[in-house]
């Protein structure tokens, strides 16, 4: 089974909404363990990283391509 990708900053689904009722996190932190903030409620959660990976749907928004997009201060 193909590894799910992801990296720091990037914004995620995941299977189970947050109580607040949205269910996009971004990932702030990682390592053995990840951390999520939710996007709508600004809550932040530690979540070992099997257990992450095996609850992220997909990346909604990457933040390579954030940062790709973003002008370029002159």
């Amino acid at each position: 089974m193909e590894r799910k990708q992801f990296e720091l900053g990037d914004i995620v689904q995941m299977k189970k909404p947050h109580p607040c009722g949205s269910n996009e996190m971004e990932i702030i932190r990682m390592g053995m363990d990840i951390r999520i903030k939710c996007v709508g409620c600004k809550h932040s959660v530690l979540v070992p990283r099997a257990k992450f990976e095996k609850n992220m749907k997909k990346v909604l928004r990457s933040a390579h391509d954030a940062s790709a997009s973003a002008p370029t201060p002159e």
